[in-house]
């Protein structure tokens, strides 16, 4: 019965013509979808980050929705396709738009999710709101409709564990790293860490917080005793230490050049150039990114 009301609403869905965001089941369970390679201020079309959710014996938890409220009907969509359960949470690893703007997609008819995050998520969202949404109208136009953030209902200062049915997830809320509001969550039930932007693989890494307090971030993650792992931005991968080792190499270089090149005099601009420069083969939209990593970090350094 179950299968067959899941079939009749994707089929309702294909009839109003929307399309799902393709998933693929990476544990039994959990399903991702792998956000695309591009710039936010190059072709974005609010599709870049990985998101996804897991389904319990009872409920589902949405991780992440994507950057538009179209991106979060699509990933709906995919989930109504695979199952009927009610979504009980939707759960956001950070405020940046690229994750949380199809937050709205998830209120409609019956009782809403239970939308949680960092503690300072919703002051992040607060603070920064009206600027992100500026932004996407921009990027996005008409694409952009119905986008809206949705703060927590709920919010994380440590840990915090969700039941979905037979299956419990471990949220974790960390000190300011590639935020201030960064949250992981782990399914003990198939070994599946969901890391947030706190591990990028492919993508270069992109520095919003702090980022001492990132690396040490990176060596507790390592740590964990995850079997897979669902990085903010990349490819799942089963070797989540070598992965956060090479994310740790660009940030320790990152840190150590631009600090180097302060001590010298060399201005933001020539810092820009050769920070990091070492990196570039190695990490997509490394020139675009990087750059803006150094226009971040050159001023906070400077007062160190």
């Amino acid at each position: 019965m179950r299968l067959f009301l899941a079939w009749l609403l994707a089929a309702a869905a294909a009839q109003a013509g929307a399309v799902p965001l393709r998933v693929d089941q990476v544990a039994p369970g959990v399903y991702v979808h792998i956000g695309q390679h591009k710039d936010v201020d190059e072709g974005y079309d609010g599709d870049i980050a990985n998101i996804g959710f897991v389904i319990g014996s009872e409920a589902v938890a949405v991780i992440d929705t994507g950057g538009s409220h179209a991106v979060g009907m699509a990933l709906k969509e995919a989930l109504r396709a695979i199952t009927a359960l009610p979504v009980r949470f939707v759960i956001n690893t950070h405020g940046h738009p690229d994750h949380v703007f199809g937050n709205a997609a998830f209120i409609g008819a019956g009782p809403p999710p239970r939308f949680i995050g960092h503690a300072w998520l919703a002051q992040a969202m607060a603070s920064r709101g009206d600027a992100y949404l500026r932004n996407l109208n921009k990027q996005l136009g008409s694409a952009a409709d119905q986008s809206a953030l949705i703060p927590p209902g709920e919010t994380v200062a440590d840990r915090l564990v969700l039941d979905l049915g037979r299956r419990k997830l471990e949220l974790r809320a960390w000190p300011n790293a590639h935020t201030n509001n960064d949250l992981t969550v782990f399914d003990a039930a198939s070994g599946t860490l969901w890391t947030g932007d706190l591990l990028f693989i492919e993508r270069t890494p992109a520095v919003d917080g702090d980022v001492p307090g990132w690396l040490a971030a990176i060596e507790a993650l390592k740590r964990v005793p995850a079997a897979i792992a669902i990085p903010g931005h990349g490819p799942v991968t089963r070797d989540k230490n070598r992965a956060l080792e090479r994310e740790r190499a660009y940030l320790a270089a990152l840190l150590q050049d631009v600090r180097g090149s302060i001590r010298k005099g060399g201005s933001m601009t020539e810092t820009m150039e050769t920070a990091a420069a070492a990196e570039r083969g190695r990490w997509q939209l490394f020139d675009a990114v990087n750059r803006r990593n150094v226009n971040l970090l050159y001023p906070k350094l400077e007062w160190e």
